[in-house]
């Protein structure tokens, strides 16, 4: 009888598993750029955001860190000759 529940789930688990797949759709395409619009080569899609300016102050930042790890470490009673 326990045989026989373990055979059932295990069948009704892969029977959802794959029904799931069948009900489950991706989200279609976005629509193709206008034709007309603003600019020489209409509405692009994509891109626009500066990552340059968020990578510098990213670097900036990690060397305030390390800086002041530094800083303490020096600071600190028990610091060995760096």
């Amino acid at each position: 009888m326990n045989k026989y529940f373990k055979i059932l789930k295990t069948f009704l688990a892969l029977a959802l598993l794959f029904s799931i797949q069948t009900v489950s759709f991706s989200q279609p395409p976005p629509p193709p750029p206008p034709t007309i619009g603003h600019g020489a080569a209409a509405n692009q899609p994509g891109g626009g955001a500066p990552i340059g300016d968020g990578m510098f102050f990213l670097i900036g930042l990690a060397g305030l860190y390390g800086g002041k790890k530094l800083y303490d470490l020096r600071k600190s009673p028990n610091a060995e000759e760096l």
